[in-house]
Parts: structure tokens; C-alpha cells; sequence
């Protein structure tokens, strides 16, 4: 695909570019039909216009924006955006980032070419995205961040950072496609690396921290969460309510993953799901399937069910390794396999992972799992039952290197990614009236 270059200067400092890793013309319109006569067309009401417009995905929303000053403003029309926020689809995508340290998830990349080691040589915070419909790569900016920041989960269209420095965590909620950020107040207690979770929806925002309560690697954890919530019926909770974990978990720093009020996270050894329902301020166990068995477990959710992706190892019984998909019932405890990854295919995504392990992240009806230590990425369709390799990213650098990887500048991170124009839901934050902090790189 080409790449998306507006012809007037945006009001904020971003790119969103297209590409693709096979060279075909995969989002590409030829218009070759002779019934486009701009007699008709060029008479369609504004009103169905508009309508027309806020289907569109948003790279083809932000290439029309080039076409006229009034399509150049839609994006700051309220009434568009009101208009958009009812009838555009749900698009499922994919938010990834380069990290090379688990405290550091953004990949910074050169934007002068220099390559020099010059310290003052401007830097600009990337990410990929990836429509797993059309197969497609895009690249978007995050140069309006402030340092020190690294994402944590996403929700609603909206991506949470968390700052890197032990203390009271700071949170920011940031609209990748308008540059928009919205600033949470500072939790409570100190923490090092906390395991967070986000719900946003078109009313309210639910978060919730856990973990990590003592700065210090090698003291004693005192495992507890605070929460924190605003509704547009004006109740709002400020990390003021807090819970406890469940004695003797071991809940290593990572996402929480949000299903039907509750939010959800792996416990290790043994593996276990521990459950936080919101609604009643509690922490819960639940027993994983196979649990003895499992090899880099994930939660995921996908259309409204907790989904356990694990890699399965019982050689001392005779059972083929196996990945395995498991459906938390309607109960609460009991769990249905879904689905087994072709054994043929699994010899072949074992080899490529070397036991290194795999991330997992599920949005809609697809699943895609990364491979640690490198950038390849394995694309599952529920619905179709179709597994297939997600092609490389166009914009990664280096080049390819060794077991896939791109010149072994670190590895890919995932999110489950909504694309949305609008996000007033942001709006609520306001009611604060918290002064926008600044954060100092």
C-alpha cells in the first residue's frame, strides 16, 4: 500500500503510513466501473456522505482528509464524530511494539538517518499497526508521548502508559490516531513493575493495578490492588478502594485481561487464573486446566469469553506436545478445550521458538501469538479455523536476521487494538480538573 502523506500539516505531531511485505496490491482501488458518474455522485447528500465516510477504516479515513478542507475537518466536527461513533464497525486489530528490555516496551527509532551516536539526534516513539482482515502493516507515531512511559494494555480505543519509575505509578491514556492524552491521578502506593488492567467503555473507565507493592526486588511483596473509576452518572472512586490478593500467589508483572466485569491474570507455580470481580471488590482463585502441563500460558478474550492459550508438555505420559484453547464456562471454574493447533504446524512453531516461549494476545475472532526473542508471529482465525504466518513488518529495522528476527534488535509486543476517531469517554477525566503534569525526559 501506499503511503499516507497529507497534503496540509496536521494539528498534531503524528504519521500513520501503510505497507506491505508482499509486494501485491493489497489495498489498492482501481476505479474501472464506468457506472461512477459524477453527475450522480457528485449530488449525494452531505448527510449520506458523512455517513459513507465514517465507515471507512481509518488509514482510508485519514488519505480522504486530503481531498478538501471540509473533509480535513470531520475529525474536529462533532457532529461527524457523534455521527461515527454510532455506526462505525468494530474494527479488530493488532498494536505492536519493539522492546528489548522487559522495563521498555517502545522502540525508538532514528528519524535524521545519522545512525552516528549523536545524544541530541531527534527520536521518535513507534508502533505497528496490523489488520489481520486484510493482511495489512501500518505505522504510527507516538512523538507526542512524554519519556519515560511504557504501554501497558489498551482498551476502547485507548492505550494505557504507565511510567517506568519505581514510586507512585502515573498512568496516561492515549488515542494513537488523534494524539489525544488523558492523565489518571498517581496511585497510592508505591510499586516496581504492577500487572494493570483497563476497561473502557462509552460510559465509564475502570481501572485496576495489582502487585508490587514494595519497591525494593528483594523484599517480601505485599500483594494488594487499588482501583480506580469514573462513570458518566458522576460516581467516581480515585485508587481509593483497595483489596488484597489471595495468600502465596505469585503474580508476575504482566496485563490483566477484562471479561464481563471481572478482571483476569495468570498466577505461577502452579498455574492458576486469579480473578478480580470489580462489582465486589475481591480477589478469587480458579484452577487452570492441565496446570502441572502448561508451557507460557495467556488469557486472552475473545467475544465476550476468557480464553487460556497455553503449550502443553506431558512427555512422561506419552501425549504429543500440543497448543491448546481453553473457554472458561458460564460457571466460573470449569473449562472446555476449543481448539488444538495442527500437530504439523506445532513441530514446526516449536522448532521456531526453541523453547524460548510466546506471548499470546486475542481480539475478535483472531489470536495471534508472538514468539519471544524474535519478531515472527503466528495469526489464528477462530471463526475460520485458519491458522497462517503474519508476513514481517515493512518498518521494523535492521533487516532480517537469524530465526526471523530483525537484526536481533529485540522482539515484538502485542495489544489487542480497537482503532476509533472518537473516545469521549476521555471527556469524564476533566471532571478532575487534574492539571496535566509535565513529565521530564
Amino acid at each position: 500500500m501506499e503511503a499516507f502523506n497529507p497534503s496540509m500539516a496536521l494539528p498534531f505531531s503524528y504519521t500513520f503510513t501503510s505497507g506491505s511485505s508482499t509486494g501485491s496490491n493489497t489495498g489498492h482501488f482501481a476505479i474501472t466501473s464506468l457506472w461512477m458518474d459524477a453527475r450522480i455522485w457528485s449530488k449525494l447528500p452531505q448527510r449520506l456522505l458523512d455517513r459513507v465516510l465514517a465507515f471507512l477504516p481509518p488509514p482510508a479515513f485519514f488519505r480522504t482528509r486530503a481531498v478538501c478542507k471540509r473533509w480535513y475537518g470531520l475529525l474536529f466536527s462533532n457532529s461527524f464524530l457523534e455521527l461515527y461513533i454510532q455506526v462505525s464497525p468494530q474494527h479488530n486489530w493488532f498494536l505492536f511494539f519493539k522492546h528489548k528490555t522487559a522495563k521498555s516496551f517502545f522502540y525508538r527509532s532514528n528519524t535524521n538517518g545519522g545512525g552516528n551516536g549523536d545524544d541530541n539526534r531527534a527520536t521518535t516513539l513507534e508502533g505497528y499497526l496490523f489488520d489481520p482482515h486484510e493482511i495489512a502493516w501500518y505505522r504510527v507515531s507516538f512523538a507526542f508521548l512524554p519519556s519515560g512511559f511504557s504501554p501497558a494494555c489498551s482498551s476502547g480505543g485507548l492505550l494505557c502508559w504507565v511510567s517506568d519509575e519505581a514510586g507512585a505509578k502515573s498512568l496516561i491514556l492515549c488515542n494513537p490516531l488523534t494524539g489525544s492524552l488523558s492523565q489518571l491521578p498517581p496511585t497510592l502506593r508505591p510499586r516496581l513493575f504492577p500487572s494493570i488492567g483497563v476497561k473502557v467503555s462509552r460510559t465509564s473507565i475502570d481501572v485496576a493495578v495489582a502487585g508490587d507493592d514494595l519497591i525494593s526486588p528483594y523484599a517480601v511483596k505485599n500483594l494488594s490492588t487499588e482501583s480506580f473509576h469514573i462513570d458518566a452518572g458522576g460516581f467516581y472512586s480515585l485508587w481509593g478502594t483497595t483489596s488484597s490478593l489471595p495468600r502465596l500467589c505469585n503474580l508476575e508483572s504482566g496485563r490483566m485481561v477484562h471479561v464481563n466485569g471481572k478482571f483476569y491474570c495468570m498466577n505461577y507455580g502452579p498455574f492458576s487464573v486469579l480473578a478480580y470481580d470489580v462489582s465486589v471488590n475481591s480477589w478469587f482463585n480458579i484452577q487452570a486446566p492441565m496446570r502441572r502441563f502448561l508451557r507460557s500460558p495467556s488469557l486472552l478474550e475473545s467475544r465476550g469469553k476468557l480464553i487460556l492459550v497455553a503449550a502443553v508438555e506431558k512427555s512422561k505420559l506419552n501425549v504429543p506436545k500440543s497448543l491448546r484453547l481453553w473457554s472458561l464456562q458460564g460457571c466460573g471454574s470449569t473449562w472446555v478445550e476449543i481448539e488444538r493447533m495442527p500437530q504439523q504446524l506445532y513441530a514446526q512453531f516449536a522448532e521456531m521458538e526453541s523453547s524460548n516461549g510466546f506471548d499470546t494476545v486475542g481480539h475478535g475472532d483472531f489470536i495471534v501469538l508472538v514468539i519471544k526473542g524474535s519478531s515472527r508471529a503466528l495469526l489464528f482465525d477462530i471463526s475460520m479455523k485458519r491458522w497462517q504466518w503474519v508476513p514481517p513488518c515493512p518498518y521494523l529495522h535492521g533487516g532480517c536476521g537469524g530465526n526471523g528476527g530483525y537484526g536481533g534488535e529485540g522482539e515484538l509486543h502485542a495489544f489487542a487494538y480497537e482503532p476509533r476517531l472518537a473516545t469521549p469517554v476521555t471527556g469524564l477525566l476533566d471532571q478532575l480538573a487534574l492539571p496535566f503534569q509535565s513529565f521530564g525526559g
